[in-house]
């Protein structure tokens, strides 16, 4: 099983976070890397930001028609 890095979640809504939320997120090793490696490169302003773009793509994908059938899901 490839390592996970893990982030701690918080439920509560910082002054000035334009509501957003703190959340859990348990991730390979070798996926937080990449996203670290896009950062680097100058792609996205930090993890958090990059992290935000896959969500908006994949909800945007999930609104069209062109999303795929199924999804691979990792096991826990």
């Amino acid at each position: 099983m490839a390592p996970v890095t893990r982030f701690r979640c918080v439920r509560r809504v910082a002054k000035g976070s334009n509501n957003m939320e703190r959340v859990t997120l348990r991730i390979p090793k070798q996926q937080i890397e990449e996203v670290e490696r896009m950062v680097e490169l100058g792609d996205y302003p930090n993890r958090s930001e990059a992290i935000r773009a896959a969500v908006r793509e994949m909800v945007a994908e999930e609104r069209s028609d062109d999303r795929p059938t199924e999804r691979p899901f990792a096991r826990a």
